[in-house]
């Protein structure tokens, strides 16, 4: 639909014809205000808008009143909750409470101005501001405006974040509501909530997005898709949780079909709306993004430990059709000495290629168990791709509808999930039916138990919204499917396997508990590779802390197929995923290094280099379960008064020691920020002390842009190896990067790696 510029039409999604079933509710002056167990409750009364592109309202029309709770945890994490009766607060599978967190007691004052809202130490919470502004009357061409509610809210001391009463231009053309509803025939249909934000705030966060760091100036749909990309506004992983500048931080505790607006339909205000009546805010203080995010992380959940091996080389493409073929290309990688830890099993192990049915083919696959243990004698582990939808020809269907382990079709059927082989899905298994989880983790543990050591669960960033799920409606459990999805597959692999890991593209608010995600179907191109660190970056900024992107991309250009994949595109991509959390390749066809003749000597070294750097890399992990960082850090993590910061989405921190700036066009250059600090190059050794740009910084193939903290002690593994399951902890050592380091050329580390 043609925007119209106009909030109404444009946020709040009112048919611009003005039909008359839809109307919106405005929140007023609050009228009484009581304490509930440590809860403030206040009456809100909230009065009809004329059917209208103007704001005003109904005469003779009565107000209808809902309750506003707020609630404090501690001293940093304030929420409001704002909902019909008493407006109770509730728990959901997003939500996982660190032992840290406790509700905070508030108390009211009422004063003459307004309500204060303490907590038990005397800090101010949240006030609402009672006071008549200033008047020199003179006209009456415009009337004075209604009565609203003026709140403002403090997640912590002295951080004031305003609920935006006055996003206006006379009263009746707003381009914001403060706190409002709309009624669809009848019933409270979405809720929406607006902050007033400052006119150089920077917002960060909700979600996997491609485009640059800051979103001012962008609105989001909060509402799940297959991405189909790297390039566009489709999100695998939309969360409702964002991060400011002004270092506070807002989570919609929502899985409704959502929108944010960042300083967009109005420079003066952050627009929250949701498809649900009433709305459950926490807002979060802290004073960095690691903080803020710290805080969220205790409400939603910590990211676990993945297991060692994880961080080695992942092999896979698009797919693999035998044992034969599998053990070939596994052999190859062990004599051509490309370390590798997993190989993994695309669409191609069924008796039908795509055709899901969690059993090997028996011709292509005939001793499941013999060839699991083969591989696993050699040092390789099996992942196993699968998805949550159940084919018209699978052999489970019969069962899966008899026992509604798939959800219950309506008469019309729309396609459950983006499907690139045509297969007809007849149902999407119901994890909120509790039956349906133990069914599915026993066609998994089948699978683990033969050895298998990790499950991709790919796909569900759609289900089919036309059918009846035992335990919730389908519109709210959308965006919360991946979370029930991956929870399952993620708590049989660790109850079998010993490991919590999954590889999961999909998500949601509380999936970051269970990782590894990865951002999706990329192309194989310069801009694919530009798009996939974007949404790291962004990921990693929406409380996530294990990520990782298809080297060399997923798929060709222009052939999806069978394009050929450049050698150089193929070689920065590898360097990137060295410095990223896991490093998979995977694709639409062929991904081995070796099948790049010309430069398989280059991926070789970047392989080596990478076990050299599990050490690290396990170090750093430790500290993403329990903080607010991820692995691949946007600079505003570390440097966040550094307005500069905020704006670069090309380069970034890997863990707090490294800084990364990947080459992504075929000339080799690339302008760097360098931040404040002292920093010495990983190859050169030359030191260099930020803030500084480096202009069209030309980088050999065989190099990559990257700096150490000067005085960092880095651990590294001296050792050649095949496997992480060669790695003994005793043999690590550290590099010290000061004054004597000359170049990783020069060391330890860089004999074994050949640079």
């Amino acid at each position: 639909m043609k925007r119209l510029n106009f909030q109404l039409f444009d946020f709040l999604d009112i048919d611009p014809a003005l039909p008359g079933n839809e109307r919106i509710r405005m929140a007023g002056k609050p009228e009484t205000i009581s304490g509930d167990n440590g809860d403030i409750v206040v009456s809100v009364p909230f009065h009809l808008q004329q059917n209208s592109n103007d704001y005003q309202p109904e005469p003779g029309s009565e107000a209808v009143f809902l309750s506003l709770r707020i609630r404090a945890y501690g001293p940093k994490i304030l929420r409001l909750c704002v909902g019909e009766g008493m407006a109770e607060m509730h728990d959901s599978p997003m939500i996982q409470w660190h032992p840290d967190i406790s509700k905070t007691d508030l108390q009211f004052t009422i004063e003459k101005d307004g309500w204060i809202i303490n907590d038990h130490t005397g800090s101010r919470r949240a006030f609402f501001n009672f006071k008549e502004p200033d008047i020199d009357h003179w006209s009456d061409l415009i009337p004075p405006p209604p009565p609203v509610m003026d709140l403002v809210l403090y997640p912590e001391k002295g951080k004031e974040i305003r609920v935006n009463a006055y996003d206006q231009f006379f009263p009746r053309r707003r381009d914001a509501l403060h706190l409002a509803y709309i009624e669809k025939d009848g019933i409270i249909d979405r809720t929406t909530l607006s902050i007033a934000c400052e006119h150089d705030e920077v917002f960060v966060g909700s979600g996997e997005r491609f485009g640059k760091l800051d979103l001012s100036g962008r609105s989001f749909q909060l509402e799940n898709q297959d991405g189909q990309g790297v390039n566009n506004n489709r999100a695998y992983k939309s969360i409702p949780f964002f991060m400011s500048s002004r270092m506070y931080g807002v989570f919609m505790h929502t899985s409704a079909h959502s929108k944010f607006s960042f300083a967009d339909h109005s420079t003066r205000s952050v627009q929250l709306l949701n498809e649900e009546a009433g709305m459950d805010v926490f807002f979060f203080g802290g004073n960095t993004l690691e903080e803020v995010q710290l805080h969220y992380r205790k409400v939603t959940g910590f990211p676990s430990l993945p297991p060692l091996w994880s961080f080695g080389t992942w092999m896979s493409r698009m797919t693999y059709f035998s044992a034969d073929e599998v053990n070939t290309i596994c052999d190859r990688l062990r004599n051509e000495d490309f370390p590798c830890d997993v190989i993994h099993l695309d669409t191609g192990w069924f008796r039908t290629d795509w055709l899901c049915e969690w059993t090997f083919n028996p011709e292509r696959f005939p001793d499941p168990p013999a060839f699991i243990k083969n591989l696993r004698d050699k040092g390789f582990r099996v992942s196993l791709w699968q998805l949550p939808y159940v084919a018209e020809d699978a052999m489970q269907l019969e069962e899966a509808k008899t026992n509604n382990y798939i959800a219950p079709l309506k008469q019309s059927r729309e396609q459950g999930g983006s499907n690139f082989s045509a297969l007809d899905y007849a149902g999407t298994i119901d994890f909120t039916n509790p039956e349906a989880t133990k069914w599915y983790q026993g066609l998994l543990r089948n699978l683990l138990e033969m050895g298998v050591t990790c499950i991709k669960t790919d796909f569900g960033e759609d289900i089919h919204l036309e059918a009846d799920y035992q335990g919730m409606d389908a519109k709210l459990l959308h965006n919360l499917y991946p979370l029930l999805y991956q929870q399952a597959a993620y708590e049989i692999t660790k109850e079998v396997t010993g490991d919590g890991i999954i590889w999961a593209r999909a998500g949601w608010a509380g999936c970051q508990r269970f990782p590894v995600h990865w951002g999706g179907d990329s192309a194989c191109t310069w801009d694919g590779l530009a798009g996939s660190l974007k949404g790291g970056l962004h990921i990693g900024l929406s409380g996530f802390g294990f990520w990782s992107h298809d080297v060399p991309g997923f798929h060709g250009i222009p052939n999806f197929m069978n394009s050929v994949i450049p050698d150089d595109l193929y070689v920065r991509w590898t360097q990137f995923g060295v410095f990223t959390s896991h490093l998979r390749y995977h694709g639409t066809s062929k991904r081995e290094p070796y099948e790049y003749p010309a430069i398989a000597p280059i991926v070789r070294k970047w392989l080596k280099l990478r076990y050299a750097l599990i050490p690290y890399i396990m170090e750093q992990s430790r500290k993403i379960t329990e903080t607010g960082y991820p692995m691949i850090r946007a600079l505003v993590f570390h440097h966040p008064e550094d307005k500069t910061c905020w704006h670069i989405h090309d380069q970034y921190y890997f863990g707090d020691d490294f800084l990364v700036a990947p080459v992504m066009s075929p000339d080799n250059l690339r302008d760097v920020y360098i931040p404040s600090g002292e920093w010495i190059h990983l190859f050169s050794g030359e030191e260099i002390r930020g803030p500084e740009w480096i202009r069209n910084l030309e980088t050999p193939l065989e190099e990559m842009p990257v700096w150490v903290k000067k005085g960092a002690s880095v651990s590294f593994y001296p050792e050649s190896v095949q496997s992480t399951d060669e790695m003994k902890r005793e043999e690590e050592l550290k590099i010290v990067f000061d004054t004597s380091f000359a170049g990783i050329s020069k060391t330890t580390i860089g004999q074994l790696c050949n640079f």
